[in-house]
């Protein structure tokens, strides 16, 4: 009766046990990142190429996203008769939830993947091992860099989806919905607000840290073998995009109770 209770059990004890671990590594990169000497060249590096697996990807995503929005938004505020705030609606749905959501799922699936992959073949040859046996700290030679390379491309990633975004909903708009330019420009200050920029650019940098650790984490303790390393890297994914979405329903969440909608 015992062993069965202990084994239903078992997975909340990993799971609590595994939020444990990842939380001890977010302190852990926090303290060696204000530590001396920075991995500056390994940072940029990181960044180079974490930069290179998502600029495409993120930039061929935005178009049809911010067409997609923009359509149906124009769609919807047309059978409401308020066509002046077209441009609007579409440039608020896109930089507040649009932009940091598909930043959110390139950073995780793309960079994440691939940096779980890199820290998991390290680990599996015993590189990590052989580093602490020679008193090197592979947070702060390794983690650290990589996190806050994730942390730099997911805020360029964001403006990009931001601007790719609305320019893409503005053709869509104007050329297939016979939207008039200067209106749909001329609404942008009407319902939108430079917060609205700031709390995306804070989720892309919120996202990008949690994406860094738990792909540092799942790429430092992966299962013995090549196998292992594949299934730390689809775990890597499914966290992160679980952890992803729940931080951004919180973030705005905040965000609509401490800053007011415009004219409000």
């Amino acid at each position: 009766m015992g062993g069965s209770k202990k084994s239903a059990f078992a997975p909340a004890n990993a799971a609590l046990a595994q939020a444990g671990n990842i939380v001890e590594l977010f302190v852990e990169v926090v303290r060696n990142t204000f530590r001396r000497p920075f991995q500056f060249r390994e940072f940029i590096e990181q960044a180079w190429f974490i930069a290179s697996v998502t600029i495409l990807p993120t930039a061929l995503v935005a178009i049809p996203f911010g067409a997609v929005v923009s359509l149906q938004t124009g769609s919807l505020i047309k059978q409401l008769g308020a066509e002046s705030f077209t441009g609007a609606a579409s440039v608020l749905a896109v930089i507040q939830q649009g932009s940091p959501i598909v930043t959110a799922l390139l950073v995780a699936g793309a960079a994440g993947s691939a940096v779980t992959a890199d820290l998991g073949s390290r680990t599996i040859r015993e590189e990590i091992d052989a580093m602490r046996v020679l008193g090197i700290d592979p947070v702060h030679r390794l983690v650290v860099p990589r996190v806050l390379a994730m942390i730099l491309v997911a805020l360029l990633l964001n403006g990009l989806v931001s601007v790719v975004g609305i320019a893409g909903g503005y053709f869509f708009n104007v050329i297939l919905q016979g939207g008039t330019p200067g209106a749909y420009l001329a609404s942008f200050g009407a319902l939108a607000q430079l917060p609205d920029l700031y709390v995306a650019e804070a989720k892309a940098a919120i996202f990008g840290l949690i994406a860094g650790i738990i792909a540092s984490y799942k790429g430092l303790n992966p299962n013995p073998g090549p196998k292992g390393v594949g299934e730390a890297v689809n775990q890597t994914v499914v966290i992160t995009f679980l952890l992803l979405f729940f931080a951004n329903l919180i973030l705005t969440l905040v965000y609509l109770q401490v800053v007011p909608a415009k004219g409000a």
